[in-house]
């Protein structure tokens, strides 16, 4: 009988003990936490406040709003706003952004819009060729596999980033705006991206059945067949892509210089012509990873025989200078960053002192950059094309200022301007002419890349 009671005793200490270890909220926690909240006579004027009102209202600093500048030392030339509407196209309209400000100002042009839906369809053919034959590379690995259950989570999405631009274009060339126009299907684009994506899923089941032994010549032809299917959706959705077109140049005075007819490759090649795969070189500002290597990304690319995301990562001060550089010589650039971290919406401005989040919630924030990047509070989310610079007297940048893809009327005309601190803060990536990039870090270029798997938080495609 003893022996029993002191069992059951030695049970019930080991179940308390699991108890108080367990990490939970319990009674007497919940008390402590609970006395511990005294509110004053300002935090009972807070909470009605904020009972009623958006934070960020409450924390808007009335003190910097003198800060507001929109005059530029150094400023590309650009005409006219585009919008990518509810689609996460941004990788896509800044690319095309970059491109289009380098024909308007090299051939004296009124303006040019290009034709994003265009793109966007063999952008959508491409990657359901990329996560197929993906699946078919990795059809022999447990569904548990870190690859598989990357490319099942991610068969399709309309987000991107630069070598996307780089590859489609490439490959598929351009078209103006008005040979293939756009549709509510590429304006919001989340309702096709799904039913695309639950086909590709279906799709995916079908090829790990298949026997172990199939050759690839079946495997390939069922994936044509698959694609075959794709096709038509996109077709439905966003019209065929043209394949022949005529367009009329125009001067800068709106007078008629040329009509022809163009195939998308000879539009391109007539207008740009640049090497978009060798004649960029992509940057990255990651303080949590060592500087001055440079890094690929496997699978973040947008065609399966294209090229993954290759960075060289370097501080701050070192792309400034190939950025101003570029600014100068009237080159517009490929940027992303945070977006979202202290915008002011009403002004279009991007500034660590618009919001006063530490006098509200009465707390610090006290984290780096890095620190954001390690605990993913921070990240690459949005792609926008950067315009111009303010300089001192020193050549220092006061602020700078990116072309957005929001409409005209988001934002400043259009535009968002940022201070030089957020910049250091919220910067992430920027695409850069390699005649604006100095011979040493050029060498950077021999090495041979750190290779990051697909799902490093970092970088999932700019929206």
């Amino acid at each position: 009988m003893r022996r029993l009671t002191l069992t059951v005793a030695l049970l019930a200490a080991i179940c308390a003990a699991g108890r108080a270890q367990n990490g939970g909220i319990d009674a007497a926690t919940f008390q402590k936490i609970r006395e511990s909240y005294k509110p004053s006579a300002s935090d009972r004027a807070l909470r009605n406040a904020l009972a009623g009102h958006d934070i960020n209202k409450l924390a808007a600093s009335a003190d910097n709003e003198a800060r507001f500048n929109a005059d530029f030392s150094h400023r590309v030339k650009t005409k006219g706003i585009t919008n990518q509407e509810s689609s996460g196209r941004c990788w896509l309209f800044t690319g095309l952004n970059v491109l289009r400000a380098q024909a308007i100002d090299q051939h004296n042009l009124d303006g040019l819009m290009l034709s994003h839906n265009y793109c966007f369809f063999y952008d959508q053919l491409e990657k359901s060729n990329l996560f197929l034959q993906g699946i078919i590379d990795t059809r022999t690995r447990p569904l548990d596999d870190r690859t598989v259950e990357w490319l099942l989570q991610h068969p399709i999405s309309d987000g991107g980033t630069y070598t996307g631009v780089a590859d489609l274009v490439s490959k598929y060339g351009l078209v103006p705006q008005q040979a293939m126009p756009e549709t509510k299907a590429s304006n919001s684009t989340s309702r096709l991206s799904s039913l695309i994506a639950l086909k590709l899923r279906e799709f995916a089941l079908e090829l790990r059945s298949m026997p172990a032994n199939a050759k690839s010549v079946a495997l390939e032809n069922r994936k044509v067949e698959m694609l075959s299917t794709v096709y038509r959706m996109l077709a439905l959705s966003l019209g065929e892509p043209v394949q022949r077109f005529t367009w009329t140049r125009k001067n800068s005075k709106g007078e008629a210089v040329s009509t022809k007819e163009y195939t998308p490759k000879e539009f391109y090649q007539e207008l740009f012509g640049n090497n978009l795969v060798d004649n960029y070189i992509m940057l990255m500002n990651d303080p949590s990873r060592d500087y001055n290597k440079v890094y690929e990304i496997d699978y973040d690319r947008h065609t399966y025989d294209g090229h993954n995301w290759l960075y060289i990562n370097l501080p701050i001060d070192d792309i400034k200078q190939m950025a101003i550089a570029s600014i100068k010589a009237n080159r517009a650039m490929y940027f992303s960053c945070d977006v979202g971290k202290y915008y002011n919406r009403d002004k279009g401005t991007l500034d660590l002192e618009n919001f006063d989040y530490a006098s509200l919630m009465g707390t610090t924030f006290g984290m780096d950059k890095r620190q954001r990047v390690q605990t993913h509070a921070s990240g690459s989310s949005h792609a926008m094309t950067l315009i111009a610079v303010d300089l001192d007297a020193s050549d220092k940048p006061l602020t700078w200022m990116v072309e957005n893809s929001w409409g005209a009327s988001a934002g400043y005309q259009g535009n968002l301007i940022m201070t030089d601190e957020w910049f250091n803060e919220y910067m992430f990536r920027l695409v850069v002419e390699r005649q604006f990039v100095p011979a040493r870090i050029l060498d950077l270029l021999k090495q041979k890349p750190i290779k990051l798997p697909a799902w490093d938080p970092m970088f999932a495609g700019e929206e």
